[in-house]
């Protein structure tokens, strides 16, 4: 993928592939990797891209997206039927398909931000809604315009107010359309996962656009958009984007397969849930007083830069006040100088993130997201620091209570005292250690961008040890107690707060350690073996149903799982290799294709069994009450539905 290029819209990509003949179908993947690496020229709303000394390619954009396979021309003798217009639209992001991108500012109080611009996979709560977060474009769950996955974000002009009617009520079936769109990305879903992320090139990752934009004209915009995030995570895969994690397209893939499943047959409620919105309503909360709390960068493997403001009213209500935007790193690095987009107020996002505000005529989305409307008045008011009333209240709430709150919906950042204690190592580099109340903390820096500083300051933090700091930190599910760090108390001067993605410390900033004291490195953990099937869910998203099916020992894994009193694990990555492995034949002892349906259910059960037994973990090892577990899919055969059991000794 070429961040360069201007978003195409998943509609376009889809029917640019559909109309090359089999023979260009095959060279396409080689066409998307000349074209990607090819330089580009902007020029207003024209992108070129010189294929060749001989060939030119011209991306015409409206609002910043392209829109209509007419818009992609090229100027080589095969055209319009060459393969360069599909490999430009195929090397170029996917625009989001349930908001066009654009450079004007938002409309007031009706826009949403687009599902692909999250920095991380988590969901993020904000007064009585969720909203999502992505580390590589991982868009909200509910298919909202928010985040991160809350942002204001560009859309086209604000159509004249129309009269207020009665909000129409969702049937309470899934229409034939939406049945079908459903059956489709399914279908195209499980091609996908059977080729796994080393094989899912241009043409199948067309074919999930095309599922994407049926989807989406059947009015689910939820699977629509985390189709298009699947296809965004195949792209950074395949083209070594450093910013692509395995989880991520785990993740997204999952959400596409369970809704896929669960759409046909929900009603009322639940069905309304899985359709998702496009747009998040806007309603008034009177006057506010706010206090900055801090700010987070945006930067998403999708083109999206900015930054958020959180804030809290009197109450310890979430609020958010959010810049984001097309642009790269130098956008995320810069938008918090940027002047605050609500009101008369000129304060920036750093300022926000310290100061107060002043709203009369608020208007806030569920997801506690504050609307820039017309009749908005905003001033400047004065802040107070984190250990002041009434930021100090947020630190009050026992940790136990926070995760609760968090795994149950509401939001998912805690607000902790720590004492820094050592680091421990991990896949991405070492974390933090922190003791919070008697619980070993491990505090993971949010992002890993080398042009944001979080990197760096967990590296200068990890030198304080025994520094005692108040911190913000959004939780990560896991069978330890984990989190990524967002804002420290200043380790010198607990009344100064430090935005970890946008402030940068020095050693100067540090205490001196006292040299004669011993501290403690990260106590070793005995951890259930959910990695046992996490791991063959990743290797299948990662290289298809053929890594699972090789031959070798299936028992031994799923022994260890049934000994920590994981039984249903067990049956789970049995079932999941043997769906990889089972091939049938016809009469003449020829293999016939595998069955990916099967496939892509037992690989749908063991992927939702693990999330869902990361969050009972999770909360026992908080010591935290975990309210509505969601249960997951059992055996693949869908004989019963098999819920997790309860965390083994060892896991606690």
């Amino acid at each position: 993928m070429n961040p360069q290029l201007p978003p195409v819209a998943p509609s376009v990509t889809a029917e640019l592939v559909a109309a090359l003949t089999p023979r260009l179908r095959k060279r396409l993947d080689a066409g998307v990797a000349k074209v990607a690496g090819r330089p580009t020229v902007r020029e207003g709303d024209v992108v070129r891209i010189a294929v060749d000394d001989d060939t030119g390619l011209e991306l015409h954009t409206s609002d910043g997206v392209v829109t209509s396979a007419e818009a992609i021309r090229c100027g080589c003798l095969l055209a319009p039927d060459c393969l360069h217009r599909a490999a430009a639209a195929s090397a170029a992001p996917v625009a989001d398909p349930t908001e066009p991108a654009s450079t004007t500012p938002p409309p007031p109080d009706s826009t949403a931000l687009p599902a692909t611009a999250v920095p991380s996979p988590h969901p993020i709560r904000t007064g009585t809604g969720t909203r999502t977060r992505s580390g590589t474009a991982i868009p909200d769950r509910d298919g909202t315009q928010s985040p991160g996955s809350p942002q204001p974000s560009p859309t086209a002009p604000a159509a004249a107010p129309t009269p207020i009617s009665a909000p129409a009520l969702p049937a309470d079936t899934a229409t034939p359309e939406q049945r079908a769109a459903a059956v489709a990305l399914h279908e195209a879903a499980a091609e996908v996962l059977e080729a796994g992320a080393d094989g899912a090139g241009a043409v199948l990752q067309a074919e999930l656009l095309r599922s994407a934009h049926t989807a989406r004209l059947a009015g689910l915009p939820r699977a629509a958009s985390r189709a298009v995030a699947v296809v965004t995570a195949l792209r950074a895969a395949r083209g070594a984007d450093p910013a692509y994690r395995l989880a991520d397209l785990v993740a997204a893939l999952r959400d596409v397969l369970l809704l896929a499943h669960r759409l046909p047959a929900a009603t009322g409620p639940e069905l309304a849930e899985l359709r998702g919105t496009v747009r998040q309503p806007y309603t008034p909360d009177g006057s506010l007083r706010l206090y900055g709390l801090f700010a987070e960068p945006v930067l998403t493997a999708t083109g999206y830069a900015g930054a958020i403001t959180w804030t809290a009213d009197g109450a310890g209500r979430l609020y958010t006040v959010a810049d984001v935007a097309p642009g790269g790193a130098s956008r995320a690095t810069g938008a918090a100088e940027r002047a605050v987009r609500l009101g008369d107020t000129s304060l920036t996002h750093r300022e926000l993130s310290r100061a107060g505000l002043a709203v009369s005529g608020a208007t806030v989305s569920p997801t506690g997201r504050l609307g820039a409307g017309a009749g908005v008045r905003a001033v400047r008011a004065s802040g107070v620091a984190w250990h002041a009333e009434p930021l100090d209240r947020l630190w009050a709430v026992p940790p136990a209570e926070q995760v609760s709150r968090a795994l149950t919906g509401e939001r998912d950042l805690l607000f902790l005292d720590v004492t820094l204690i050592g680091t421990a190592p991990e896949a991405a580099g070492e974390c933090l250690v922190a003791d919070c109340g008697g619980l070993m903390l491990r505090l993971a820096a949010a992002h890993d961008d080398p042009a944001l500083p979080h990197r760096e300051n967990l590296r200068l933090l990890a030198s304080a040890r025994g520094a005692r700091l108040r911190v913000v930190a959004r939780l990560t599910p896991a069978p330890l107690p984990r989190a990524l760090l967002l804002a420290v108390s200043h380790p010198t001067d607990p009344g100064v707060r430090v935005d970890l993605g946008l402030d940068r410390l020095r050693r100067a900033d540090l205490p001196v350690a006292p040299k004669s004291r011993a501290v403690p490195g990260a106590p070793a953990v005995d951890e259930a073996p959910v990695h046992l099937l996490r791991r063959r869910v990743h290797q299948a998203a990662a290289g298809g149903r053929r890594v699972l099916a090789f031959p070798g020992s299936r028992d031994a894994d799923g022994a260890r799982l049934r000994r920590h009193g994981l039984g249903t694990g067990g049956e789970l990555l049995a079932e999941l290799q043997a769906a990889a492995a089972d091939r049938p034949r016809d009469p003449f002892g020829r293999l016939l294709p595998a069955d990916t349906g099967r496939f892509a259910r037992a690989w749908l059960g063991a992927a939702v069994y693990t999330e869902e037994l990361d969050r009972a973990l999770c909360a026992a090892a908080w010591g935290a009450e975990l309210v509505g577990l969601a249960g997951c899919t059992g055996p693949a055969n869908g004989e019963e539905r098999a819920d997790p059991p309860a965390p083994s000794r060892s896991a606690r």
